[in-house]
């Protein structure tokens, strides 16, 4: 009534070809976060991922449709003050594009501390995998495609799964709500290129 849009922050855990996928890791626990609703939490992510089936341990690619602090966070868990990767065994892939964009960007000292706390501790232990998506998309194992969507981030992907002769777009930030569909005009604050948003969500 207020005109207010909730959103959620989703992971996803499916099997693809035989591979234990997770599509996005969330806001992790104990990072520090200039956003109060981000800041410090204590939730119960890794443990609800293990009764799903899917324990850190086994988990064989971590797809990141992009580097925001609400989509990285359980990348990594502290362990006797050090971040390490929540994923040991598996591979990070995420588009080349997004990976050069945030390099070469002049971050504010909050997103430098989600890169120091979420990104750079899985590069230093060699398990990003960065991927050109040309405009057609490109597969990175069988049934499983990245799809470039920029506009929210300039190498934002969405990820499409297909399996059984059906289709799924799991989009990430290209579209933030619904409404989006039917007026794709609709641009979140955070997009970095409305206009981009805009033509990539039709």
């Amino acid at each position: 009534p207020d005109g207010t849009l909730r959103l959620d922050s989703h992971s996803f855990a499916f099997h693809a070809d035989g591979l234990r996928v997770l599509v996005d890791t969330g806001i992790g626990n104990g990072k520090e976060r200039a956003n109060p609703a981000w800041h410090d939490l204590r939730t119960d992510f890794v443990e609800r991922l293990t009764a799903a089936g899917f324990p850190p341990d086994s988990v064989d690619l971590v797809v990141l449709t992009h580097l925001h602090a609400d989509h990285v966070g359980w990348n990594t868990r502290k362990v006797d003050g050090a971040w390490i990767p929540t994923f040991p065994n598996a591979r990070y892939v995420t588009s080349r594009a997004e990976r050069e964009f945030w390099a070469t960007y002049d971050m504010e000292e909050g997103r430098r501390q989600m890169f120091r706390d979420s990104v750079i501790p899985v590069e230093e232990a060699g398990l990003l995998d960065l991927v050109d998506v040309p405009g057609e998309g490109v597969g990175i194992t069988p049934g499983l495609r990245l799809v470039p969507t920029p506009g929210h981030t300039p190498g934002h992907v969405a990820v499409e799964l297909t399996a059984r002769g059906r289709t799924a777009l799991i989009s990430g930030d290209c579209i933030h709500h619904p409404v989006q569909l039917a007026r794709p005009g609709i641009s979140a604050c955070v997009d970095i290129d409305p206009e981009q948003a805009e033509a990539t969500r039709r």
